[in-house]
């Protein structure tokens, strides 16, 4: 019987989402391909000290944290080089920096496409 493939073995994504049951099941899907999970946080100061003291691969944002932005994560992401994208029920992402740059899962969100984008953030 093959291995299965882990693509995302050895790197460390951080999840940023405040819908527990959501936050589970991605951190389900990316350790399941390999991945080391950071998190899952539900708001920014959770995340913001995630990215201080843990090295990043990648991030999956979740735009709306209990009526918070989650965009200084993405602007302190940005300061370190760390690729991330949104994973997210909000259709209109913020003008300013270069948020629409960034790729936008739209919930609910299929492991698969999960799992294709994240690996296509790494890979760059």
């Amino acid at each position: 019987m093959p291995t299965p493939k882990r693509p995302l073995s050895g790197r460390r994504i951080l999840v940023v989402e405040d819908e527990y049951l959501i936050a589970i099941e991605m951190e389900r899907w990316l350790q399941e391909a390999g991945a080391e999970v950071a998190g899952p946080v539900p708001d920014t100061k959770r995340a913001l000290a995630l990215i201080e003291t843990e090295p990043l691969d990648a991030a999956v944002l979740d735009v709306h944290l209990n009526g918070e932005p989650v965009y200084p994560v993405a602007d302190r992401l940005t300061e370190c080089g760390v690729p991330y994208l949104f994973a997210t029920g909000e259709i209109r992402i913020a003008e300013g920096s270069d948020y629409r740059s960034h790729a936008v899962l739209g919930k609910p969100v299929l492991d698969s496409e999960l799992l294709q984008a994240v690996g296509r953030l790494i890979k760059h």
